[in-house]
């Protein structure tokens, strides 16, 4: 298998993070000008978050959560990229992965259904840890 395949997912998840940047901007920015708030108006910390919505709240919260495991994601693909162990499982897992945040994101910045929001994130998460073990196994047999 091409080593260079882990990418695919690697930049997806990057284009997921932009199209949630994106979503989050649109929906502060229709906020603010719908209530007329003023930029001064925000300059407290959280002050947005306290008087938003969730539907404008919510996409800011998903994209925080687009840097906490996904972090552990990139690591992982760049350090199987370099050490040259890319296969068809890793590949496999990285895109379980993706597949799943994009699942997660959609329901986080739309209808929130916790319950399924929570699995969503639960399964991506998992094949996160599947990666990890894999590798660390894989590595201190070596």
């Amino acid at each position: 298998m091409r080593q260079d395949a882990i990418f695919s997912p690697f930049f997806a998840l990057m284009f997921l993070t932009l199209l949630v940047w994106v979503y989050m901007y649109i929906r502060r920015i229709s906020f603010i000008i719908s209530s007329k708030l003023k930029p001064q108006d925000l300059v407290v910390a959280n002050t947005l978050a306290q008087i938003s919505p969730p539907s404008v709240s919510n996409p800011s919260d998903n994209l925080k959560n687009l840097f906490e495991i996904p972090v552990l994601f990139y690591a992982l693909l760049l350090y199987l990229f370099i050490t040259q162990q890319v296969d068809t499982v890793y590949v496999n897992a990285a895109w379980i992965f993706v597949v799943f945040r994009v699942l997660h994101s959609v329901v986080h910045c739309t209808f929130n259904l916790v319950i399924l929001r929570f699995y969503l994130y639960l399964f991506a998460t998992l094949a996160v840890w599947f990666i990890t073990l894999r590798a660390a196994f894989i590595h201190f047999s070596i």
